[in-house]
């Protein structure tokens, strides 16, 4: 299994929404994962399994001082708090001061985060938010570690140019140098459009070729519909069937497809996983909630925030 890493150049995309998006309709079992060090926002978006809040001391505040001591992979789920609905996930930070507590700590949990589909008892994929990352980001320290950093952008053309230039950056930092399309290395660095359903081919096309062209090393792996009826009821302020919406439509496509390019590379040991299927619609309540303060969200939902913000 794998860690997979989600990050964006500047402004906000929808990293947060792209991951908990993926993270629900995964074909094997996943961690979500709020690795900004600048904080997380699930702690305010979503209701836990209990129906409350979630707790923000237990996550990545917790985990450093375990993390200190020498991580194991399986230590992670002490950390973990399931939404309601199930979709586990490690709490982010409160505010970005609380991330000198991690400082020396990247690289340890990068190794768990990979390390976790090997575990034993209980395996599963890693999906890191982890937000906006510049050269001095500490976040940037795990991704060695991952199988695949996805970076998230919209298609204005000036944050085409940036993701450009961060997945350029990416590969001198990675790979050691700019690489042609021929000469991929790990991890891969993909991006993932939020874009129009109806330009996104187009729009995948011309992305490719400059990435191609800068010599970047990565290519377009699929698109997310910018889709704000959906975002609304991934946050819970908005009720219908949020499986049958364009998000999480093209969130189950570019699932299937990374995994139908990159699953086997990831498969370390053979798990029972529930189908596609189950998987797919028991998604729909995983990541499930409410905000607080705006009443019980939508009977199947997610928590999260597709239109704006991280």
């Amino acid at each position: 299994m794998a860690l997979i890493v989600l990050a964006a150049d500047k402004g906000s995309p929808g990293v947060t929404t792209a991951a908990v998006a993926l993270a629900a309709v995964w074909p094997r079992r996943a961690l979500l994962a709020e690795t900004d060090p600048a904080g997380g926002d699930l702690v305010y978006r979503s209701a836990a399994a209990h129906g409350g809040m979630l707790n923000p001391n237990t996550g990545m505040l917790s985990i450093a001082a375990t993390a200190r001591r020498g991580l194991v992979p399986d230590q992670l789920w002490d950390h973990v708090q399931p939404l309601s609905g199930g979709l586990e996930v490690l709490v982010g930070l409160g505010i970005a001061e609380q991330a000198a507590g991690l400082a020396g700590l990247w690289p340890t949990l990068g190794s768990a985060f990979a390390q976790l589909g090997d575990s034993p008892n209980a395996p599963a994929d890693v999906i890191a938010d982890c937000g906006r990352i510049s050269g001095d980001t500490p976040a940037v320290e795990l991704f060695p570690h991952a199988a695949l950093v996805l970076l998230i952008s919209r298609t204005e053309p000036e944050a085409i140019a940036r993701v450009r230039d961060r997945a350029a950056a990416l590969s001198v930092k990675l790979h050691g140098g700019p690489r042609g399309a021929a000469s991929l290395a790990n991890p891969l660095v993909g991006v993932v459009l939020i874009a129009d359903p109806n330009n996104s081919g187009k729009l995948v096309n011309q992305v490719n070729d400059m990435l191609v062209h800068a010599q970047t090393g990565a290519r377009v792996v699929g698109t997310l519909a910018e889709d704000p009826a959906g975002a609304e009821q991934l946050a819970g302020r908005r009720r219908g069937r949020l499986d049958k919406s364009m998000l999480i439509r093209s969130a189950r496509k570019v699932t299937s497809d990374l995994y139908q390019q990159y699953g086997a590379a990831w498969t370390t040991v053979p798990t029972p996983v529930q189908p596609v299927q189950q998987v797919q619609q028991s998604a729909v309540s995983q990541a499930a909630g409410h905000m607080p303060g705006h009443g019980p969200g939508p009977q199947a939902g997610y928590s999260g925030h597709a239109g704006a913000g991280r």
